[in-house]
């Protein structure tokens, strides 16, 4: 499996916090979406590359445990790496950590499947054998 790990940095805007400065739960979300699409790109893909060849990534599952709490104007870094991949379905985990010595805040995954554009399920070793190996760490 592809053991590569990606590294986004984000900061936490004022709009994604509470009055007490606290980063709302539902970002971590979205700053998994943006990890996993950095990893994404790191591997010379991107979902518009999918899509365009007729492949979906829906999400069937996102998890997060909060550690620590982010706060407004934090840097924060969202690691993003491959859990599992099985063919047919790919697992990334997340770790949100405060770039100022690295604290971890949060961890968290999204469980994902592999579709044609009807959202029927395809098994990427016949649908696309390059991304397959490239998810296997092959290439």
């Amino acid at each position: 499996m592809n053991m590569t790990k990606s590294r986004s940095t984000i900061r936490v805007r004022y709009q994604e916090t509470d009055q007490m400065s606290v980063a709302w739960h539902g970002n971590y979300v979205q700053w998994f979406e943006v990890a996993r699409t950095d990893w994404l790109r790191m591997e010379n893909l991107s979902y518009r590359d999918l899509e365009d060849g007729g492949i979906m990534l829906p999400v069937l599952r996102v998890g997060c445990e909060y550690l620590h709490s982010a706060h407004y104007d934090d840097l924060l870094y969202v690691d993003a790496m491959i859990k599992e991949y099985n063919g047919l379905r790919l697992t990334f985990s997340y770790s949100v950590l405060l770039a100022d010595g690295e604290k971890l805040l949060a961890t968290g995954e999204t469980e994902h499947v592999f579709t044609d554009r009807s959202l029927k399920p395809i098994r990427l070793v016949r649908s696309a054998p390059h991304i397959h190996r490239l998810l296997l760490g092959d290439e």
